[in-house]
């Protein structure tokens, strides 16, 4: 028997929480099959067993936090899956200490001694002697508090199997799980609570770094409304390419970078042990993404060395890991400046909260038909809103106000904003 480990994450995690098992008792594994999905403070990933053999117990249901080094999963004998291949067979044939026969028609087979009152005339649950061959299916039980004398078998004059026994806790857990828990009424507000939910690991994390920003960073916001219309146009205009051209959020990202290579305060970092100010050569450029299991900052790493065509890529390729729970450690921890296009979510407009330990992050609002005076003239336009949040420690507002107007001109250019970058 082996009792398999949460093992080393790597980058400082001590723990992961349970998404979901992708086995369950009695199930025969062989090396590295996939056993669970197990979420840590940065991604989502799949854990291989290290051994053969059947699946005896499993450490903790969907939801539990296991720290390193704790069990997550014990894995019997590989010999024992014997017992499963027969169970699922509805032979009979296993009896412990015996094995399984190869052959059907050789040597003698034993079937369940059952008393003549413990099948149909008996008065209650206490007489009844319980059919089970399998040790699997009554470890199960007993890990469960299952009573295998209440239990009527579904196999072959009526042996008690696997099934059944689940089948016993579907229906004993159902009826808990629908019941509703007494109300607690919060004293000060008068008001019951509604519901409580534990904070997953990655909320952990992600509350840590936000409390940490607001606690350490003297932020400041500026925005300004853009004439994004031209923009737009480029955009359109690119869709006629063989591969549709790129998007929207590479282009914006294109000029933020840009931005960034000429206002390179606002790509660094504050080192408060040595009190200096650290500028990067180069931009990783993180992108808000808004998943399913919350928000997560991906970056496109060597953002200053891509074409358009590139960010695009790479864009498109870190928004497809990030909805799928696969993104790397790396990818999730080396941006140094953040764009956040929350237009997406039909706003215009957000003071973000700086993602520690950057020291500035840019919002982009929806872009939305708005009355607007070009050359003197009413017209509508296509509008939308830059707000720029940044550390003061830094710079000072003249810089943040330099860097947020060139990303709007080249909102608003973007065809002479492209000839000059």
């Amino acid at each position: 028997m082996n009792t398999f480990l949460l093992p080393d994450l790597g980058e400082g995690l001590t723990e992961a929480e349970i998404v979901r098992w992708l086995v369950k008792v009695g199930d025969v594994v062989a090396v590295d099959t996939p056993i669970a999905e197990v979420e840590t403070a940065k991604s989502v990933v799949e854990l291989p067993c290290p051994y053969a053999g059947v699946i005896e117990e499993l450490h903790g249901e969907p939801g539990t936090t296991i720290p390193v080094g704790k069990p997550l999963v014990t894995v019997g004998d590989p010999d024992a899956a014997a017992y499963r291949v027969e169970e699922r067979a509805g032979s009979g044939n296993v009896l412990v200490g015996y094995g399984t026969s190869e052959s059907s028609g050789a040597g003698r087979r034993r079937r369940p001694r059952v008393s003549g009152t413990s099948v149909a005339s008996e008065k209650g649950s206490e007489n009844r002697v319980p059919l089970v061959i399998s040790p699997l299916v009554r470890r199960l039980a007993r890990d469960a508090d299952v009573d295998l004398r209440a239990l009527t078998g579904s196999g072959p004059d009526g042996l008690i199997v696997r099934r059944d026994v689940e089948l016993a806790i579907a229906q004993r857990v159902q009826p808990e799980t629908a019941a509703p828990a007494a109300a607690v009424v919060v004293p000060s507000i008068g008001l019951p609570e509604l519901r409580r939910t534990p904070m997953s690991g990655f909320r952990k994390a992600v509350a840590a770094t936000l409390s940490r920003s607001r606690a350490e960073i003297p932020e400041a916001t500026t925005w300004v409304d853009v004439d994004a219309t031209a923009l737009i146009e480029l955009r359109e205009s690119l869709r006629s390419a063989t591969d549709g051209g790129p998007g929207l959020l590479a282009l914006m990202a294109r000029f933020v970078v840009a931005g960034l290579l000429k206002y390179p305060e606002l790509n660094g970092y504050v080192d408060t042990e040595r009190e200096e100010l650290v500028q990067y050569d180069g931009v990783n450029l993180g992108l808000a993404a808004q998943t399913d299991r919350g928000l997560v900052v991906p970056a496109v790493a060597g953002a200053h060395a891509l074409t358009t065509r590139g960010l695009d890529a790479e864009i498109r390729r870190l928004t497809a890991s990030a909805r799928d729970g696969r993104l790397t450690q790396q990818e999730l921890t080396c941006g140094t400046f953040t764009l956040n296009n929350y237009g997406s979510f039909g706003v215009d407009g957000s003071a973000a909260i700086i993602n520690h330990p950057q020291v500035a992050i840019l919002g982009v609002g929806r872009i939305i038909d708005r009355p607007w005076v070009v050359d003197g003239e009413l017209a509508i336009r296509k509008l939308t809103q830059l707000s720029l949040v940044f550390d003061h420690r830094v710079c000072d507002g003249g810089t943040a106000a330099a860097f947020l107007r060139f990303v709007a001109d080249a909102f608003e250019n973007p065809a002479s904003a492209f000839a000059d970058i």
